[in-house]
């Protein structure tokens, strides 16, 4: 096997590879930080997805840290932000918690989960002037996980995981639903039970459906939306099943859905450090694929061609009644696949990474003839009918080469530094894409150019677990200059950056 070992090139907070680092020519940044706020009581979950409101210069944001509740900040002194606890909005009212939330043309949408997760949840509604009764609470699919506006306004989309219960005795179709606001706040959730018959070709391209007796419906699980520049199509991210469900938002349809494949990592350009005690950060190739499983998802466009930018974060299943991860020491691996396998089990090189069981065993007879793990540790670009564009493979290495000491070794084993949240946004001319890392506490910030073409820019130390990524356009901010808002959910923390 081959190992690449990694140069440690600088080391700091905020750098910009504008003028490439290293060659000993002056660093500068593009965006810097400019405020903070911290809405926690001292526990997780304080500061989950945020949304902004330029008609009232508020912020949104999902905080479960105790009662979820829905925080809301003055945002109208971008360097002085203060928590106005008085127009908090408690969800308790509307069910079990608070996922996401998103604003537009002055209507606020929340998705809450119901009391039981399995039941079916609610797409809460408030008119952004009145925070005190909603104007339409919405029955959607269980656990609706995310929700977002078309960017005309036209509809609200919720992705509804429809997760199983911890024994696994219950598990609830996933589904999409859409709400027409035009249309007197008309709503349709659509399942995938059209797509029964086609379980086998999907599997065959790389879709996961394997939990305990499901049907394929029951098996997918949106996660993440993003709607296209005409507001006629939606992708939503299917993490665990490893793919993108493509919806016909004016017929109200999925379509497609769109199985991602696998990124192998015995390829020379694929690599990365699968060790938590090697005592070093060390990324090279190893006999291993990997699921791209992404959470979030952002939707472009060049000319009238839809691009789509997807975080892979990975995810792997994990209850009392049913769990799927493995460590590769514990796994039986197949001697003519592996001839090497007792050194590749050995902790300090594949020993220590998780692995799924529930696939690898090609032959079926009852050891892996292939290991695979969970996430892409990248982000990528895929077109509108989910065929690769370009991933980006040197995410970890670009945190490495800036900031070592914000690369967690603890993670290698594990999907790394966790890529969760992207997003997209344009000032001065240039598309800047902004990529948070969870377990690294940062943000990548990179310069998109024509269809697939990334140079990256800087890094952001953000607070602990970034889980939202917001970017507000200098038209809609309240000093005019392109705003950039990530909110980290283990410490509560909201950082605010500027062009």
């Amino acid at each position: 096997m081959k190992r690449i070992g990694i140069v440690v090139l600088m080391a700091g907070v905020l750098f910009s590879c504008q003028e490439r680092i290293g060659k000993g020519v002056p660093v500068f940044t593009n965006f810097s930080e400019v405020s903070d706020i911290d809405i926690s009581q001292g526990g997780e979950g304080a500061a989950e997805i945020s949304a902004y409101d330029p008609m009232t210069q508020r912020l949104f944001v999902v905080n479960n840290e105790l009662d979820s509740k829905v925080n809301v900040i003055d945002f109208s002194d971008i360097k002085n932000l203060m928590d106005l606890p008085g127009e908090s909005i408690d969800v308790t009212p509307y069910g079990g918690g608070v996922n996401s939330v998103a604003v537009k043309n002055g209507l606020l949408a929340m998705a809450v989960e119901a009391n039981t997760k399995t039941d079916n949840g609610s797409i809460v509604i408030f008119e952004t002037t009145n925070l005190i009764t909603p104007i339409q609470v919405i029955p959607v699919g269980a656990l609706p996980d995310m929700v977002t506006f078309s960017p005309n306004g036209q509809f609200i989309v919720s992705a509804n995981e429809g997760e199983p219960n911890d024994d696994y005795s219950v598990d609830p179709e996933g589904s999409i639903s859409i709400i027409d606001v035009t249309d007197g706040f008309s709503y349709q959730t659509l399942g995938f039970g059209a797509f029964e018959s086609q379980k086998e070709a999907l599997m065959d391209q790389g879709y996961r459906v394997f939990g305990p007796e499901a049907t394929l419906a029951m098996d997918t699980e949106p996660e993440y939306v993003a709607i296209s520049a005409n507001s006629t199509t939606a992708w939503v991210t299917l993490q665990e099943n490893n793919g993108i469900a493509k919806v016909d938002l004016l017929g109200k349809q999925i379509t497609e859905i769109l199985p991602l494949g696998m990124k192998d990592y015995s390829k020379k350009a694929n690599v990365l450090d699968p060790s938590d005690k090697d005592d070093a950060i060390e990324l090279g190739n190893w006999p291993l694929k990997t699921y791209f499983m992404p959470d979030a998802i952002v939707a472009y466009s060049v000319g009238n061609t839809d691009f789509l930018i997807t975080a892979n974060e990975g995810d792997a299943r994990e209850y009392d009644g049913f769990e799927e991860e493995s460590r590769v020491e514990d796994l039986m691996l197949d001697e003519t696949a592996f001839p090497n396998w007792e050194e590749l089990q050995k902790k300090g090189n594949l020993g220590r990474y998780t692995a799924t069981t529930i696939s690898g065993d090609l032959d079926g007879d009852g050891d892996f003839d292939e290991i695979h793990g969970f996430g892409g540790r990248s982000f990528t670009i895929w077109n509108a009918n989910g065929a690769m564009v370009n991933d980006y493979k040197t995410l970890e290495m670009d945190l490495i080469n800036t900031n070592s000491s914000l690369y967690d070794d603890g993670r290698s084993d594990n999907k790394g530094v966790e890529p969760e949240a992207v997003e997209i946004g344009t000032s001065g001319g240039r598309t800047y894409l902004f990529v948070g890392m969870e377990r690294a506490d940062a943000v990548g910030v990179y310069e998109l150019r024509g269809v697939g073409s990334i140079e990256f820019i800087q890094l952001l130390k953000v607070g602990d677990a970034p889980e939202g990524v917001l970017f507000i356009p200098e038209e809609e901010s309240p000093n005019g200059r392109a705003t950039l808002v990530v909110s980290s959910e283990d410490d509560g923390v909201i950082k605010v950056f500027q062009n």
